[in-house]
């Protein structure tokens, strides 16, 4: 007997999951949980969207260039990134679930005001990375992670914030790009979301996300070839070598942490950010540990890759400061290994 219309329907067409019921069915998995997690999550989604209605119309709209003003890493900053910052605060502090947030570009912890409840959850983010690209209309990013008070009291408490990443709730990130893609983690895989702006709905496109252990795109700015070490620069040799194994590697490098990464996550390879050699006083390298290297980190182990600075992973450094900089080498896991043999010394 065969199957009937809505059998083979059901079959042929994947189910429609938004994020909001996709959260809520990961709130089944923990009995204890109040709900809180879940609503702290819907509204940085709805930040997102309103970050990226915006920068989708950012060559209309009189937001594009700089502000004149530089943030604590002496970057500059640009009106997306203020955009952007403010509307992810706007969204998150009166929820009642954070006890404090910290931004990239801000100086300090970031407090939740009075009148507004406190929660027990700390909010960390990059409101806008690869915003030097803004101005070129190339792919831009939010990157953002998760943690559980150590105090419990509301308060907030710089220790709060500068935990080992291996202590994340969740992270994710969003990418503005030829579709808006949400990828978050709560620590029991990886899933993907990408943007229906006719419907305002994030929907999943890319359930239970996963590196490939080996790749052969390498993702690095060789602009910055004369300052690195020597074992890195001996690796780099290697991947750009015929062999007849995969090699050579192809080239991809947007600029755009985010971009870069995700590209990674999906068809596997390496990104590296080395340590940088130039002015030591310039605080060399570029990614900041707590905003950008740790929540990218953590989706990269929980997808079966690796994360590292070459010497140690990078879930393992305990932050001494809010803005502190590390190399990021991150990617397939067989590849980021191959990388940690050279820079040790070891190939």
């Amino acid at each position: 007997m065969g199957t009937t219309a809505p059998e083979r329907q059901s079959a042929q067409t994947p189910l429609l999951v938004t994020l909001n019921r996709h959260i809520a069915e990961e709130q089944r998995w923990h009995p204890e949980a109040t709900g809180t997690f879940t609503r702290l999550l819907w509204d940085l989604s709805l930040a997102a969207k309103i970050i990226s209605r915006e920068v989708n119309k950012a060559g209309l709209a009189e937001i594009l260039g700089a502000t004149g003003a530089e943030n604590k890493s002496g970057d500059r900053v640009m009106k997306l990134d203020e955009f952007a910052e403010h509307h992810i605060r706007r969204a998150m502090e009166a929820g009642g679930y954070l006890c404090c947030m910290a931004s990239e570009e801000e100086e300090g912890i970031i407090e939740i005001p009075d009148d507004y409840p406190h929660g027990r959850y700390v909010l960390v983010f990059d409101p806008l990375d690869g915003s030097s690209n803004i101005d070129c209309n190339a792919t831009l990013g939010t990157i953002f992670g998760i943690y559980r008070s150590l105090h419990g009291d509301g308060g907030s408490h710089l220790d709060d914030v500068l935990q080992h990443g291996r202590n994340l709730v969740a992270a994710g990130y969003l990418v503005y790009g030829s579709s808006t893609m949400l990828v978050y983690t709560s620590g029991k895989g990886v899933n993907g979301f990408t943007l229906d702006p006719s419907l305002g709905e994030f929907l999943l496109s890319h359930a239970s996300m996963r590196i490939p252990e080996r790749g052969n795109i390498y993702s690095i700015n060789e602009g910055n070839s004369f300052c690195w070490d020597d074992n890195t620069k001996r690796y780099v040799q290697h991947v750009k070598a015929s062999s007849a194994d995969h090699r050579p590697y192809t080239q991809r490098y947007i600029g755009t942490l985010v971009a870069d990464f995700h590209r990674t996550l999906i068809k596997g390879g390496i990104f590296l950010y080395p340590n940088d050699c130039r002015d030591p006083k310039k605080a060399k390298p570029k990614l900041r540990l707590v905003y950008e290297a740790n929540p990218i980190a953590f989706i990269a182990e929980q997808a079966g890759g690796r994360a590292t600075t070459g010497a140690e992973r990078i879930l393992d450094i305990k932050p001494a400061e809010l803005h502190q900089k590390v190399a990021l080498i991150v990617g397939s896991k067989d590849e980021v290994a191959l990388y940690e043999d050279f820079y040790q010394g070891r190939r």
